[in-house]
């Protein structure tokens, strides 16, 4: 017989945890015991918790609903039947559990490999399938079977998670589940994991959402979403906006849109979307800039266009003819095809927050990067730049130099608005903090022509200039104070023959005492 697990939970609602700190130590204990389970790193043991810790919110918020149907005598379908969801196979409690404990020993892996896995991967070609059970089986389409090694070790992970709970978490931050699960995203890009390349800093995406203000009734795309972070705070920012039912699942159902093209982390972005409160995330399987197609079901009746990009295109790829022909300016730079889909998928007066390295803002001698920045110039309101810090990426195990773009189609740019925080130091022990934008928040919310847009940090550069550099966008701040030695060499030895001087005289008075 299999080793019993007892439910240790409060009356069935779950663990009480009263901290953030405590609720990250509680979800490090799980994935220290799927780390002694086959799943080494991060890369592994990260894939494998979303897709139970997914099943368990999902069977906790579909047991309130069904509440609340009830007592509005409303009928509810819950997404998945007896024996599939969490309470019936997962819970300690849950009859279909106890009956695969009792008798032969084994027969509780079969069961989650050989019939739960293929149920969930089926749920969104049966007939009638519901959005919602669309999102599952994409959750799913890539889990063939659980990684952990053995059924006690199994067991035991799901007699941690299933003590997880909205109502035992203490709510000081708005989804404090999610938060727990970026965190474990980071990780992912630890250690040179490529799992870096679809992490970008949280504080660097809220800086981004905050600036470009997304909008309830707006739509908002992502056409490399990694992970779904930047969707995801999107959808925190203007959660606090919805003022009705209808606002709320607007935003629920039909505002987030992305792309994702790689197998193990397009799962994962749907499953942290709906963690942080989207139920029907539109996330199209596939490459942005081919139109090669995996899965395209959630996407579809998507907009031709969209009120807001926000997005980190990755930098430093190489795309092939395949994808360059579909683009007016061909190269094989990723980051610059991006900017040109972008551009594109914008719709007439949409705003974008974009993170581009610096490489792209001062080329000047490839067609493609010209080209694409003087579209960019001639189509959009280019009014704002950021030079970020060396090193913001470095904790997703990226170096480059970046900076964010923020730009309004529609009218073409007369001047762009520059701001600089390059000279601030951040390491991996003290990453980028949005404190570090507070004076950046306070000067661009001012009129353009107000007089406290410019300081040490800001300054204005006009379009004239610009097109006379050949569009080479990096400018060098005018205002910041010089912290090297800026004397000539002349005056340098002028310096030097005078302290000699001071050292021969303080010398000679010396031997005159000794004498």
């Amino acid at each position: 017989m299999s080793p019993k697990h007892t439910n240790t939970n409060n009356g069935g609602n779950g663990r009480r945890l009263g901290s953030q700190a405590s609720l990250n130590a509680y979800v490090k204990s799980i994935c220290d015991i799927m780390r002694r389970s086959n799943c080494a790193g991060a890369l592994q043991y990260v894939p494998e918790l979303t897709w139970m810790l997914f099943l368990r919110i999902l069977d906790e918020h579909e047991e309130r609903e069904a509440e609340e149907a009830a007592a509005l005598g409303v009928k509810f379908t819950p997404s998945l039947a007896s024996p599939y969801c969490w309470r019936d196979w997962a819970s300690p409690q849950g009859a279909k559990r106890q009956e695969l404990q009792q008798g032969v020993m084994g027969r509780f892996m079969p069961f989650a490999n050989g019939e739960l896995l293929p149920h969930l991967r089926s749920l969104g070609v049966r007939p009638g399938a519901t959005q919602r059970q669309l999102v599952i089986s994409q959750v799913f389409s890539t889990v063939e079977r659980t990684r952990i090694d053995t059924e006690y070790n199994l067991l035991e992970v799901l007699d941690r998670i299933d003590q997880l709970s909205a109502e035992g978490v203490d709510d000081t931050h708005m989804f404090p589940l999610s938060q727990v699960y970026e965190g474990l995203l980071l990780k992912m890009g630890e250690k040179n994991n490529d799992g870096g390349q679809f992490f970008t800093p949280r504080e660097v995406i809220r800086a981004m959402v905050r600036v470009v203000d997304p909008r309830v009734g707006q739509t908002v795309y992502d056409p490399c979403c990694g992970t779904g972070g930047f969707l995801a705070q999107a959808f925190e920012h203007m959660h606090g906006q919805a003022s009705t039912a209808a606002d709320l699942e607007r935003l629920k159902t039909e505002t987030f849109w992305g792309r994702e093209k790689e197998n193990q982390v397009y799962p994962i972005a749907l499953a942290n979307l709906v963690l942080h409160g989207i139920d029907f995330p539109h996330i199209w399987h596939g490459n942005a800039l081919t139109d090669m197609v995996f899965h395209n079901a959630l996407f579809a009746d998507a907009p031709a266009q969209f009120d807001v990009v926000l997005t980190n295109p990755p930098f430093g790829g190489k795309e092939n003819k395949d994808a360059q022909t579909r683009f007016a300016y061909k190269t094989g730079a990723t980051q610059v095809l991006f900017l040109q889909h972008v551009i594109e998928a914008l719709a007439e007066g949409g705003a974008c927050g974009i993170v581009m390295d610096e490489g792209v803002l001062f080329r000047t001698n490839e067609n493609a990067f010209v080209q694409t920045k003087r579209k960019l110039l001639e189509d959009c309101d280019l009014f704002c730049i950021v030079s970020l810090p060396a090193g913001v990426f470095i904790n997703a195990g990226a170096a480059s130099k970046t900076n964010l773009l923020f730009f309004r189609k529609g009218r073409p740019t007369e001047r762009i608005w520059y701001y600089d925080l390059s000279d601030v130091k951040v390491t991996k022990r003290n990453p980028l903090t949005l404190d570090r934008f507070d004076d950046f928040f306070q000067r661009v919310a001012l009129p353009p022509d107000d007089p406290g847009r410019e300081g040490e940090r800001s300054w204005w550069v006009h379009i004239e200039d610009l097109r006379s550099r050949g569009y080479d966008l990096k400018v060098v701040n005018p205002n910041r104070k010089a912290t090297g030695d800026t004397r000539t060499p002349e005056e340098l030895f002028a310096v030097i023959e005078a302290k000699g001087r001071e050292v021969a005289e303080a010398l000679a008075a010396l031997r005159a005492v000794q004498s």
